[in-house]
């Protein structure tokens, strides 16, 4: 996990609008939750939040939180990011200090690696999930897990136990779940059907004729 650092704010006032008036001015309020201490309101700088969480550990990056006007810093992680509903921006942080010897519960993205055969072969690549949660020490938590896919045939799946987990953590996810397949290809599926319905047209089509000549033959008579 990378460390990067981040200087917060100190904030006394709570309630929604406290919240409300401190995101009018430019900061995102939030909680620092201590270990075995008293949590501690905080208000963020959003380019400073956004800087924070822009390494390749994503969210799972180990924070060196500094109080602004302070030395000492906090490590921590993101317990949690609340967005807001339509804009999709961050509305509300908190963050959970830790210890870097201490064994913690965080869910890590997965990165399929390469083409499946599948895929190749004009399947559609179906991704189930894209994370797993673990648990492990703090500074053993992979970044990312890798799943190489190139293998992947239409109809086959690859699951949690396929991927390769470094040593010292442990996938919380049952082995047997799915996390992506190859689909067969839909545009054969589709044509197949346009070419039952084009016989079954001209099926009928073919009797019309002999139907209205047995009729003329009929009226003539």
């Amino acid at each position: 996990m990378d460390n990067v650092s981040i200087v917060v704010h100190k904030r006394d006032v709570t309630g929604t609008r406290a919240a409300k008036r401190l995101r009018k001015s430019g900061l995102i309020p939030g909680v620092l939750y201590g270990h075995g201490k008293d949590a501690v309101l905080i208000a963020v700088e959003p380019h400073a939040l956004r800087d924070a969480l822009s390494t390749s550990a994503g969210t799972h990056a180990v924070l060196d939180v500094t109080f602004e006007g302070q030395k000492r810093g906090h490590k921590a992680i993101v317990k949690e990011l609340e967005l807001d509903r339509v804009k999709s921006n961050v509305i509300h942080v908190d963050l959970q200090e830790i210890r870097l010897d201490e064994t913690i519960e965080t869910t890590v993205s997965i990165h399929f690696e390469g083409e499946s055969k599948g895929v190749k072969s004009g399947g559609m690549l179906d991704e189930s999930t894209r994370e797993v949660t673990v648990r492990g020490v703090v500074t053993a938590i992979p970044e990312h897990l890798v799943l190489d896919i190139s293998e992947l045939d239409i109809n086959e799946t690859l699951k949690v136990s396929d991927l390769q987990v470094p040593e010292g953590i442990e996938i919380l996810a049952e082995a047997d779940e799915v996390l992506c397949s190859v689909l067969p290809p839909r545009k054969v599926e589709a044509e197949e059907g346009v070419e039952g319905e084009e016989a079954a047209e001209g099926e009928a089509g073919a009797a019309e004729p002999e139907l209205v000549g047995k009729k003329e033959e009929e009226g003539e008579g």
